[in-house]
């Protein structure tokens, strides 16, 4: 930051001038790059791409009209009607004509970096499905200092973003290491050992749990939408939903007085299974089970259903039913053995998916320093407005 305040002070202390993207960047259809196959392969050497969230469809094999991308020469891939885009620097073909390829003009001076970078900055959410790159996009204004502070700008963001790549490198290796142990600690063999010699006991999920119910109807008196707690409704509703945890709302009383597992009953996330604090209360197609913790713990119970296969109904709408659920059987070690495993897989879990500490909260906080750096960094004086 220094050494930009330096030059800018040096090179462009009264402002910089703004242009619109389209007076810096060409555009090209991509109808002779959209792959014909739809039979990808990851074997296969051509990523198929869209400027979605997905962003790498698959790999094909064809071998004609393949754009030809390089480090020397980048593209950023143009989603015409989302307004989504990516940096690219690899030969690639593209799935939809819904995509543009922008590259820089050959007559203007401009870090190339940079104005991917100063895109990101454009807050623009599309209202329509018109194609947005020429009727909107295009014409949005950005600082363009002069080229010394461009570089000197993607120099710093740069550092930002291949932290982010190494951390979220980090986070995949970490999670691989996670399902490694927790298969190798949870796993029992037909003869009813671990891994290490400790013997297990196949158990119904009714034999181990005080009860398993479904959901019941809202209760009386609720807030619907209330993401934290209140003197007058202090206690959460979880509904069959994973988004923001299932939280449907609170209420003033309470139908489950111990901690618990819910499990999802129904639809695409039928089986997803998490822990539930004491006092709260389940609705509709949210299955409860509370553990006898003479025999298991309500943490061993939810790690071992992930490795526990749990299949809803054919046909239709996948769902479990109470009568299912109590019919699945999980491995049962001592309670001594489900602490120890416990404790190492819940240390992993931290590293690996605490939103508070370990890698995401690493993470996090990165990208909003990033984004943080960004905002100051393409902050400039328009020359044109005095």
């Amino acid at each position: 930051m220094n050494n930009i305040n330096t030059l800018i002070a040096e090179l462009c202390s009264n402002g910089v001038e703004y242009r619109e993207l389209g007076d810096v960047l060409n555009y090209e259809q991509p109808s002779k790059y959209i792959v014909q196959s739809t039979d990808y392969k990851d074997d296969y050497k051509t990523p198929v791409l869209t400027a979605g969230q997905s962003f790498v469809l698959g790999y094909t094999d064809e071998t004609k009209g393949i754009y030809k991308a390089s480090k020397e020469e980048p593209v950023i891939i143009f989603d015409d009607f989302t307004t989504s885009f990516h940096w690219v620097d690899f030969d690639f073909k593209v799935k939809s004509s819904a995509m543009k390829m922008l590259c820089p003009k050959i007559n203007v001076e401009i870090n190339f970096r940079f104005v991917y970078y100063a895109m990101k900055c454009i807050s623009y959410a599309p209202q329509d499905h018109a194609r947005q790159w020429i009727s909107k996009y295009s014409k949005f204004n950005f600082p363009i200092p002069p080229l010394a502070i461009q570089q000197e700008i993607v120099n710093i963001l740069d550092k930002f973003t291949q932290l982010d790549t190494e951390l979220e490198a980090e986070r995949e290796s970490r999670s691989k290491q996670y399902k490694y142990y927790l298969n190798q600690l949870l796993i029992v063999n037909d003869k009813g050992l671990k891994a290490n010699g400790v013997r297990a006991e196949w158990k119904t999920l009714e034999e181990v749990c005080l009860s398993i119910s479904a959901g019941g109807d809202l209760p009386g008196n609720y807030i619907k939408g209330q993401k934290t707690p209140s003197n007058k409704y202090p206690y959460p509703i979880f509904a069959n939903a994973t988004d923001i945890n299932g939280l449907y709302g609170y209420t003033d009383n309470y139908k489950i007085e111990s901690d618990a597992v819910t499990i999802s009953a129904r639809g695409a996330k039928v089986g997803y299974h998490t822990i539930r604090e004491a006092k709260f209360t389940p609705i509709i197609r949210l299955i409860t089970l509370i553990p006898n913790k003479e025999i298991i713990t309500t943490k061993f119970l939810n790690y071992v259903l992930d490795i526990t296969s749990i299949v809803g109904t054919e046909g239709g709408i996948p769902q479990l039913t109470v009568p299912t659920v109590k019919k699945i059987k999980i491995p049962i070690p001592s309670l001594s053995e489900q602490e120890r495993i416990v404790a190492i897989l819940d240390k992993f879990d931290k590293l690996v998916n605490s939103k508070s500490e370990g890698l995401p909260a690493e993470i996090a906080a990165r990208r909003k320093q990033y984004e943080y750096y960004r905002g100051k960094l393409l902050d400039f004086k328009n020359v044109n407005n005095g």
